[in-house]
């Protein structure tokens, strides 16, 4: 009998023992009926399996822990989204219920006493009370719980020493907390999968995923907190594990370049892959250009049941690893066919029943879902579940059919305020709640979250799209630290690159693989005196130059989205753009240089689009070649 089978009747002989023995005892209704609950329970649960579409070789102990995470977080999901559904309905309550437990929960610290949280009654006293704050404002109480010191601003002692991804200049360490973890697995990652049940009912299946997600590098602080990423990772994640197609040992592999290639060797060995996921559309992307890359080394280690030699494993960590491996010469010449054909749409050839690609796409991450959607993963639905950062769980994606990425923000995770858009410079501005927010209008964020946070301002600009019931739905526009401007002027990610993606429709031929900009006040003498302007770097598909007449294609398209740009380009205080071409990889390069320079994991990196340290445009200044 297959061990498959052998193991799935098990559990169903002792169900049906349980039943002979209960008949055999004297007449007593109560374990008869215990008896043939369970073989009836055990029939039912088999039944619901044996229906669901699930890979080869999989264990009845794999199908049966996956069957129940799935089920019991589907359960939670649906409980979740009721609660979140009641929330919307009266917003006003439930932020100023979950402003106030923020509150009581660290009137106790130093911080609460300085501000007497304990006698805030409603977050009009709290506005009143406590001003706007930026990082600054903690920095010096975060370093010294770094270094031992307790409730000086929350109540307990942090989980982790949490660095943010450095995208608006230096990485901040921000306080992480149970609290935090918490809300985002129910507030976020519960919500979401129930959305994406519904939206994508194939996803409710036994089917594996390939998550890309590695084991990111911590340090510890003084008293022994862990410094790094806040974002999940594969010990945060060991109990579901399991529902990967990257086992268990690939994890403790140190190197992100060998544990890429094990997350796509397991990968193409099953071919009933479900979903691809990833936090960033980037790290997909990357992915699937190291395959474009390694398909061959990867092919012919299917093909021989063998590890890759050239990557640097333990011989203990290959050893179990090369144990999970066996020759499989049929499914070699399938993916070595496929590959030969080309890798436009090759996600679907590879995996025929794959339903998603789960990661997010909005943001500094648009251009590398939009290069996913055309090529890779042609054919695939996407969905960006989360609106989030290292502060926490911001808003949630209940639409995941649109392609605009609107998310609703979450009544219950953080108390928002809101920064109109036109208020960001003034000194002490007013802030305005959720149901005074208005469709169409642009606002910074301004966050009071579970870890010791309090009237922050995130950075984030965000454009209310419209109301779910009470609660705003938001559309990420730009961070505040990313903007081009050298003379007042203020252009946005966002503007920038609605600009850039019309002039590259122009240049015949063109696909933009990656780009950032630089204020050429930061490379001074090595471009030359000018006056001031936008450096541009960009890696291109399909043109090795550009004409003079098509880089000015970009400065026109920028004047023709900005009336405030196009004002200073005609007096002459700001000079024309300079467009370079960099070589193929550079972006690749520097994103190695970006995370080595800083706490950021491959889990939680956003490429950068405006470069504040010289180095690195420097580097990518070596790096132009047109």
């Amino acid at each position: 009998m297959d061990l498959f089978w052998f193991r799935a009747a098990v559990p169903l002989s002792l169900a049906v023992l349980m039943v002979a023995v209960s008949l055999a005892m004297p007449p007593s209704p109560l374990p008869a009926t215990i008896g043939v609950c369970c073989l009836v329970g055990m029939a039912l649960i088999w039944r619901d399996i044996s229906t669901k579409m699930r890979g080869e070789n999989r264990t009845l102990g794999g199908l049966l822990s996956q069957y129940v995470a799935v089920k019991v977080v589907g359960w939670l999901g649906r409980r979740q989204r009721r609660k979140l559904e009641a929330d919307t309905q009266k917003v006003k309550q439930a932020q100023e219920e979950t402003l106030l437990q923020r509150l009581r929960k660290n009137a106790n610290t130093l911080y609460g006493k300085q501000y007497d949280f304990s006698s805030i009654k409603d977050s009009n006293e709290f506005r009143a009370r406590h001003p706007i704050t930026t990082y600054k404002d903690y920095c010096e109480l975060i370093n010294r719980i770094a270094a031992g010191e307790e409730k000086l601003i929350i109540a307990e002692k942090p989980l982790v020493l949490a660095m943010t991804s450095g995208t608006s200049g230096h990485s901040a360490m921000l306080l992480s907390t149970k609290d935090t973890n918490t809300e985002f697995f129910l507030q976020g990652v519960a919500v979401c999968l129930d959305a994406m049940r519904q939206a994508v009912p194939e996803t409710d299946s036994l089917q594996r995923t390939t998550k890309f997600f590695y084991m990111p590098t911590f340090r510890q602080s003084k008293a022994g907190i862990p410094i790094g990423p806040n974002s999940s990772t594969p010990v945060s994640s060991r109990h579901m594990l399991n529902l990967y197609t990257t086992p268990a040992p690939a994890f403790e592999v140190p190197s992100e370049k060998d544990t890429l290639y094990l997350h796509l060797l397991f990968a193409l060995k099953d071919p009933s892959v479900g979903t691809l996921e990833s936090n960033f559309a980037s790290t997909v992307f990357y992915a699937f250009s190291a395959l474009q890359e390694r398909w061959q080394e990867l092919v012919e280690d299917i093909e021989r049941g063998k590890i890759n030699s050239v990557l640097s494993l333990e011989p203990q960590v290959r050893a179990r690893l090369e144990a999970l491996m066996k020759p499989d010469k049929e499914r070699a010449a399938h993916l070595r066919a496929h590959f030969e054909d080309g890798f436009r749409g090759i996600a679907k050839r590879l995996w025929p029943h794959l339903h998603l690609v789960l990661a997010v796409d909005s943001g500094s991450n648009q251009i590398y879902g939009e290069m996913l959607r055309e090529n890779y993963c042609k054919g695939v639905p996407f969905y960006s579940p989360f609106y989030a950062a290292t502060e926490g769980l911001i808003g949630v994606n209940l639409w995941p059919q649109e392609a605009s990425r609107h998310y609703l923000l979450c009544p219950r995770s953080m108390f928002c305020e809101f920064l109109p858009e036109r208020s960001l410079d003034i000194e002490m501005p007013h802030t305005l709640l959720m149901e005074e927010v208005k469709e169409g209008e642009n606002y910074e964020l301004v966050v009071t979250n579970a870890s010791g946070l309090f009237r922050y301002r995130l950075g984030d600009i965000v454009k209310v799209v419209g109301f779910h019931n009470q609660c705003p739905v938001v559309e990420f526009q730009y961070r505040r630290g990313q903007m081009l401007n050298v003379r007042g002027e203020k252009v946005s990610e966002a503007l920038f690159l609605g600009a850039l993606k019309k002039a590259v429709t122009q240049w015949l031929g063109a696909q933009l693989v990656d780009y950032c900009c630089a204020e050429s006040g930061i490379l001074g003498d090595l471009i030359g005196g000018s006056d001031p302007h936008y450096q541009v770097f960009l890696e291109l598909n399909g043109v090795r130059k550009l004409t003079e007449e098509q880089r000015h294609k970009l400065d026109v398209c920028l004047q023709q989205d900005s009336a405030v740009y196009k004002s200073f380009r005609i007096k002459g205080s700001i000079g024309p753009m300079r467009v370079q071409l960099v070589a193929e990889g550079a972006f690749k390069e520097l994103r190695r240089q970006m995370m080595a320079h800083s706490s950021t994991s491959p889990n939680t990196f956003k490429m950068h689009r405006v470069l504040h340290r010289k180095e690195y445009a420097e580097f990518l200044l070596g790096k132009a070649f047109s």
